[in-house]
């Protein structure tokens, strides 16, 4: 067997855990929320076009910032009107495949990438100002172990040693809380140095445990809302990564998000798979708006390609509650959706 296929196979075994079927969503009589897509809203320079759409994320000033899979891994930025300002990091080390881009209260900008095991603060003039985790080396030495001996248990994560991480948010004192994500089944706290606190969670269904930790977001109080995803429930944790609150009935959260402000939503979307299985469009692709408390205000939404519909949500950016950014993998674009207003009646619980 050669060292290629080994390792192949090795990633194959590593991610077979987060495989699990889409879940139709348990909340019912939902209130449709109205809503509408801003057309073409980004405006590309010529020969520049996006790929897979898996982050995006805005800063203080508007301007928007677009983590994209398109043959290289992209970092694009926009301002408010959508027109192209500039690429970030182009070249860079840590790009490999993205996952994930958010922005912290100083408008640094953080991308995780799942394909480098890296987590890479920017400072808004784009410069390298922080890396987490490390780079897998390309060239592996031979084992150790003799022919026929049994494989050796998994070893824990190491702290400072991400496998396939997900998600990047920030509390209030500025530390770092990482989901990490598809190799392994854990939340991260690290300081605003990066320097380890804290890890929570390990693969299993129970409460506290997870199954593909695949997306992450903080409210005012530095409480952890994590998209569980492969367990079809959203768990909250607090700032020291004890259990807090289990949301189990909006389906398989793809992308969550928490918008600032004096009250805070929590967005969280059950995406149609980027498997693109007919079976799963009809019990997929609408994203919910909840309390933090987990009450559901509405939804809005479909699985589907045109205006309006989501197809394999990836990414929420919520800084305006009522105007969205949606980046979606297997449409290959990022839509602008205006929420109308809408009586405050909960539902869904």
């Amino acid at each position: 067997m050669t060292r290629t296929l080994m390792a192949t196979l090795g990633v194959l075994a590593l991610a077979a855990h987060t495989v699990s079927a889409q879940t139709k969503a348990k909340a019912e009589n939902v209130p449709e929320i109205p809503y509408q897509s801003v057309p073409n809203f980004l405006k590309l320079p010529a020969n520049v076009y996006l790929g897979e759409g898996i982050g995006v994320a805005t800063n203080s000033k508007g301007h928007v910032f677009v983590y994209t899979r398109s043959g290289d891994t992209r970092l694009l930025e926009f301002d408010q009107n959508g027109t192209f300002v500039r690429e970030i990091g182009q070249g860079l080390y840590g790009f490999e495949f993205a996952h994930a881009v958010r922005v912290d209260r100083d408008d640094n900008i953080w991308a995780v990438d799942e394909g480098t095991n890296m987590i890479i603060k920017f400072t808004p003039d784009g410069r390298v100002a922080l890396v987490l985790g490390r780079r897998p080396q390309a060239v592996y030495g031979l084992s150790a172990r003799p022919p026929g001996a049994p494989p050796s248990p998994p070893e824990p994560p190491l702290p400072y040693e991400f496998s396939r991480p997900t998600d990047v948010g920030f509390d209030g004192a500025g530390n770092i809380f990482v989901t990490d994500g598809y190799g392994n089944s854990r939340v991260v706290k690290f300081d605003k140095n990066g320097r380890f606190i804290k890890e929570a969670g390990t693969l299993g269904s129970q409460r506290g445990q997870l199954n593909l930790p695949h997306t992450m977001a903080m409210d005012a109080n530095g409480s952890v809302y994590v998209g569980d995803r492969s367990n079809a429930r959203v768990q909250v944790f607090d700032n020291d990564l004890n259990v807090k609150a289990i949301y189990d009935n909006v389906g398989n959260p793809w992308a969550v998000c928490i918008s600032p402000g004096p009250h805070q939503y929590l967005f969280v979307s059950n995406s149609i798979p980027d498997n693109g299985l007919a079976q799963y469009r009809d019990i997929t692709g609408e994203i919910y708006k909840m309390e933090l408390d987990g009450t559901i205000l509405g939804k809005f939404g479909k699985a589907g390609k045109q205006p309006g519909e989501f197809s394999t949500v990836h990414e929420i950016d919520c800084r305006n509650p009522n105007e969205l950014f949606v980046a979606e993998i297997t449409a290959w674009r990022v839509q602008k959706i205006i929420l109308r207003p809408q009586p405050a009646t909960a539902a869904g619980r």
